[in-house]
């Protein structure tokens, strides 16, 4: 019973945080700045590029430690019979013995032809093209995010154009339905502002769904739940600061890109990596001096010692002298031996080996991979090339077009500036004369959707000329103003 109330109480306070966490989150309200530091820091593709560059960082570690001398520690035991060579002695022998050896053996390239070397400034130059490729990659997050926001911005001021429209026509069918009941105005004109009520109220509905949808999409390039809470906050889009297009003249961007864009920073990274990739390649063609040495010893469990000696004298046979049997003795007594097992560390102390010698290593015929892997680095690095000077042409078309791009939308905007001014003062005389019986319902309601579509259509072009500006911002590799 004690561990269920203990139980209730953690899922209860777990509960509690979850909701405050929510909460919390739910309280905060989304800038442009928020929305591109999240999503930079938080997107899913950004990660797995920085996973990659953390690849790419344990590879030029493990490259920098090649440099180091190997060393490797071998232990072996055994059982062997029959004719074989005591490891001990080397004698060969016929006796089952069991036995044992160890040995540390360590090497290092002294020569090998800056082989390694420029491995090692090619894995340098490639973690840095890993990074720039991130910066890349967040970039492009940053300017699909903002424009995402711009989207959700342009999404709820048409809902609320939509919603002013809605309320406009109410109004007017409210004051129609008054003059209807009096008999000032016929049934008609009641019946048409209803019409045109339901479809305003049509368009507000699909508005709000807009705005669901542009947010969802948003909360996807900010790796953010779908379910989660979320709101924006809704500055007036003027203040959103944008360059004077005079500071944003095509090929003075194209010059600031490529010097500051990570695209065209990591083509230059890459080419230096192929550079010192393809003298390593050359070098592994060329003949490598090693230094070696090793230590070893062995145990055999038949390995005897002699423990001590006692003199004998003993007669070595008989001679027969005339008829007489005499014993014959040696000059000098023998000395008989006692064995005893030679100790494990003894044996390991006796039978120690050491060895340090030179090795050249020279590649003569392996199939022409060395050769192959080289031209293959040649290739690779023409590759890069022409990789480089693609996006470089395609960076300087993307930049005139995106010029022209902002320069149209600027135009645009300016024109529906001027076409809602017009629809505003139209539908302020319209509603007048309506007032006065002198227009009828239908003439109103065309006036009115003229001005909503005025106000879209300007609303839009807004955001859209704010975007393409953003674009040539974008483009000078200097990051957002946000």
């Amino acid at each position: 019973m004690l561990y269920f109330c203990c139980m209730r109480k953690v899922l209860f306070s777990l509960f509690l945080f979850s909701l405050l966490g929510s909460s919390s989150f739910a309280q905060q309200k989304w800038d442009l700045k928020s929305v591109v530091e999240y999503a930079m820091a938080n997107n899913i593709t950004v990660k797995l590029n920085e996973v990659q560059a953390r690849v790419a960082a344990l590879t030029l570690k493990q490259s920098r430690l090649s440099q180091l001398p190997n060393a490797n520690f071998s232990a072996n035991t055994g059982y062997s019979s029959g004719s074989n060579q005591d490891p001990t002695t080397f004698s060969r022998i016929t006796e089952t013995y069991l036995s044992a050896g160890m040995q540390l053996q360590s090497s290092a390239d002294i020569f090998n032809f800056f082989s390694k070397r420029n491995t090692i400034l090619g894995n340098q130059w490639e973690l840095l093209a890993a990074k720039s490729y991130v910066d890349k990659i967040k970039n492009d997050i940053a300017l699909t995010a903002a424009n995402a926001y711009l989207q959700v911005l342009l999404a709820k001021e048409q809902e609320k154009i939509a919603l002013v429209q809605v309320q406009q026509t109410a109004a007017q069918l409210s004051n129609t339905r008054k003059l209807v009941d009096a008999g000032s105005l016929p049934e008609l004109n009641a019946t048409q502002l209803e019409a045109q009520l339901a479809v305003d109220s049509g368009n507000y509905i699909s508005a709000k769904a807009a705005v669901t949808n542009t947010e969802l999409t948003l909360k996807s390039y900010m790796s953010i739940d779908a379910a989660a809470p979320f709101e924006v906050d809704t500055p007036p889009v003027d203040l959103i600061p944008v360059d004077p297009i005079a500071d944003l003249m095509p090929e003075n961007v194209f010059q600031l890109a490529v010097a500051n864009q990570p695209l065209q920073k990591y083509n230059d990274l890459k080419l230096k990596a192929a550079e010192k990739y393809k003298l390593a390649a050359k070098g592994a063609m060329y003949p490598t001096l090693s230094v070696y040495g090793s230590l070893g010893s062995n145990y055999n469990n038949r390995a005897r010692y002699i423990s001590g000696s006692t003199p004998v004298n003993i007669p070595l046979g008989s001679v027969n002298v005339n008829g007489s049997s005499y014993d014959v003795y040696p000059l000098e007594p023998y000395n008989f031996y006692s064995y005893g097992k030679t100790a494990f560390g003894t044996q390991l102390s006796d039978n120690f080996r050491q060895s340090v010698g030179l090795s050249l290593s020279v590649p003569i015929f392996n199939s022409y991979n060395l050769r192959t892997q080289y031209e293959r680095s040649k290739l690779n690095l023409a590759s890069l090339k022409l990789q480089k000077e693609l996006d470089n042409q395609n960076l300087k078309q993307n930049i005139y077009q995106a010029y022209t791009a902002a320069l149209t939308a600027m135009e645009k905007f300016n024109a529906s500036k001027k076409a809602l001014d017009a629809s505003e003062k139209t539908y302020l005389y319209a509603g007048k004369r309506y007032e006065v019986g002198m227009l009828n319902t239908y003439d109103l309601i065309t006036s009115q959707n003229n001005l909503f579509k005025a106000r879209l259509e300007y609303t839009y072009n807004h955001f859209d000329y704010v975007f393409k500006m953003k674009v040539l911002e974008f483009y000078k590799g200097q990051g957002l103003k946000l």
